[in-house]
């Protein structure tokens, strides 16, 4: 029998030690080490497992390596296909994350039922739903299909089991998800460090032996961030984010990490009937039914990954009865908000002392990027001065503490897809865009108030 001994977890970053301590030696995040039985094999059994049968795991030359039955296939969504590089790759894992209801069971059950159309046996192993309600999510999705298998279980070896069927091994396994799932070979709860890293451990080596793609579900903290030891995101291939507004009904699947193709990509879809469809041109897909002969609208060219997107940003500056204004945001960072008021009121020697001021980004839609900082002056100063921007207008640049507008990344991508969707007037950076010579480039905050709202 193996011998065992106790080693201590960070639950938060999955580091070992053999001593407890205050604080992780790893993340250095306090009181998250736990205590954990680690199993210790011989030496004569770690010995023969490391030779392996007929030698298996032994060095071999790279470019004598086989490998033939490794060509990528589709998933039977083009647009997945191209955010993924070259569709699913066999032996390779994916790793999904999002928040509970956000839909990633229903686009995986789709998934696996257009793979399983294709004539590929395909597994769906759930520790989270029965039978009968996987089925009943397939019946509304219309992925019935009898190449699609179905396992309702807590237990990994079940899944390893189904997975050493010899020539009925599926294609591809989706398993939703791994903190369900426990392993014999761990202690503790379903989801604690040692029974995720056990599972997904186990499930990763038998995925590559077998050669089939491995998609694992993933619970995320309250913070947004994938459960469970970070070791997790560095054992798979791709690791793919499920986001958006459980009351919204678009999803936005972003491409964190990616072995086999470009990073930072993004997907846009419609939650419908049938599940999840396809936004095949999310450019203005976020404006929805705007007015824009309201003021304290504007619309700003954002860039998220390598897509461009026109979103609406809005603004509302009323008189306040509070003897300190509120200052809200919705969509964005408060922090920078304040910072443009603050430079309004210094460089354009505005008073917003006797207003709130409320700003939200339109469509539920969240935005990080500095090109944001314009458009959002452009909106404040709407709905101050209650002169509505031209119907048309799309904005974008970074504001600095100055005044001036300063150019951000990807400005010619912006001004391409600006100038493809018909918007006119196009405000941008001052020789930020093409040569440097195109009109509408502003430099300064004044010049964009004079230019739209004709005030010094």
């Amino acid at each position: 029998m193996a011998k065992t001994r106790e080693i201590y977890l960070c639950s938060v970053c999955g580091a070992q030690t053999l001593q407890w301590r205050g604080q992780c030696p790893n993340c250095h995040e306090w009181n998250t080490l736990e205590a954990s039985a680690q199993s210790r094999p011989a030496a004569g059994r770690r010995a023969a497992a490391s030779s392996g049968p007929g030698g298996a795991d032994r060095p071999v030359p790279l470019r004598d390596v086989a490998d033939a039955g490794h060509t990528p296939y589709g998933s039977g969504l083009k647009a997945l296909d191209r955010v993924l590089g070259k569709g699913l790759v066999p032996g390779a894992a994916i790793l999904v994350g999002g928040e509970p209801g956000i839909g990633k069971s229903t686009l995986l059950l789709q998934v696996a039922g257009l793979v399983a159309a294709q004539g590929k046996p395909v597994l769906y192993a759930s520790g989270e739903e029965s039978l009968p309600q996987i089925k009943a999510r397939g019946e509304r999705l219309n992925m019935l299909d009898p190449n699609l298998l179905a396992l309702a279980t807590s237990r990994v070896e079940d899944v390893l089991d189904a997975l050493n069927g010899g020539a009925s091994t599926p294609a591809l396994v989706v398993v939703d998800s791994v903190q369900t799932l426990t392993s014999l070979e761990a202690d503790g709860l379903p989801g604690n460090v040692s029974q995720v890293r056990a599972v997904a451990t186990a499930l990763l080596e038998a995925c590559r032996r077998s050669g089939c793609t491995l998609i694992l579900v993933g619970h995320v903290t309250k913070d947004g961030v994938l459960a469970g030891p970070r070791l997790l995101e560095h054992m798979v291939d791709t690791v793919i984010s499920l986001e958006g507004d459980r009351r919204q009904m678009f999803r936005l699947l972003r491409v964190f990490k990616n072995r086999f193709g470009p990073n930072e990509e993004l997907l846009v879809f419609r939650m419908g009937e049938r599940g999840m469809q396809v936004v095949d041109d999310p450019s203005t897909f976020f404006l929805g039914a705007r007015d824009a002969s309201l003021s304290g609208t504007a619309v700003v060219m954002a860039v998220d990954g390598q897509r461009p997107l026109a979103v609406e940003v809005q603004a509302l500056v009323a008189r306040t009865f509070l003897s300190i204004p509120r200052r809200a945001a919705l969509g964005f960072d408060a922090n920078r908000l304040h910072l443009l008021l603050a430079v309004l009121e210094k460089r354009l020697k505005l008073n917003f002392g006797q207003v709130d001021i409320y700003a939200k980004v339109g469509g539920g839609m969240r935005l990080q990027e500095p090109g944001l900082d314009l458009a959002l002056v452009a909106a404040v100063l709407s709905s101050y001065y209650d002169v509505p921007l031209p119907e048309k207008c799309v904005l974008w640049g970074e504001v600095d503490l100055n005044g001036q507008v300063r150019p951000v990344a990807a400005q010619d991508l912006r001004l391409s897809q600006a100038r493809r969707l018909g918007f006119e007037p196009i405000v941008y950076p001052d020789g930020g865009a093409g040569n440097g010579k195109e009109k509408g480039g502003i430099a300064t905050i004044a010049a964009l108030q004079q230019r739209l709202f004709r005030r010094q």
